[in-house]
């Protein structure tokens, strides 16, 4: 939690770098991805790339926004459920194209990266029982840079393994 030390207006800048830098990242990966490629399944029981960027759309939408804006206006209301797995089924982002995926996820993230930078002085300290115990806004905001780098890793194992696939008469052996 090192990148989460010191006051809590850079935390709110820090979260807001480290979102617009996962963006980056997962677009500049994504988007070399030909759209033909990109329902591609590595194994059973994993995600194609287009059903990781949905996942990743569901998460600003409503996973991890959602739940600090619930947080910071005081909202006593229960948080809605969530079944990021069902969703992805549900929502049928395999059948959807890489592109319009990618567009969305970069329309729903540049609305993350406004929201929270314009808070002004959040309580990071905020929080709300659950029934694992109490989850800080600060541990959601967290939790979110912690997700895209997860999703990232996701995101860079599905190339190699496309390549992989693609190219089975050659070895990678010399990159490890």
């Amino acid at each position: 939690m090192a990148d989460f030390e010191g006051d809590r207006s850079n935390l709110q800048q820090e979260g807001v770098r480290r979102l617009t830098s996962s963006l980056g990242a997962i677009m500049a990966l994504a988007e070399s991805v030909p759209e033909e490629d990109s329902d591609w399944i590595p194994d059973q029981g994993q995600w194609c790339l287009r059903e990781i960027v949905g996942h990743l759309i569901d998460g600003d939408r409503e996973i991890f926004r959602m739940r600090l804006e619930l947080l910071f206006s005081g909202s006593l209301e229960e948080w809605p459920s969530m079944d990021p797995e069902e969703w992805v089924s549900e929502r049928k982002y395999r059948e959807r194209t890489l592109r319009e995926l990618l567009r969305l996820f970069q329309d729903e993230r540049q609305r993350s990266l406004a929201w929270l930078a314009s808070l002004d002085e959040p309580d990071w300290f905020l929080e709300r029982d659950l029934l694992d115990g109490p989850l800080k806004a600060g541990d959601l905001l967290l939790s979110w840079c912690t997700h895209d780098t997860l999703h990232l890793d996701q995101i860079s194992r599905w190339c190699v393994a496309k390549a992989r696939q693609d190219h089975d008469h050659f070895g990678d052996d010399f990159a490890y």
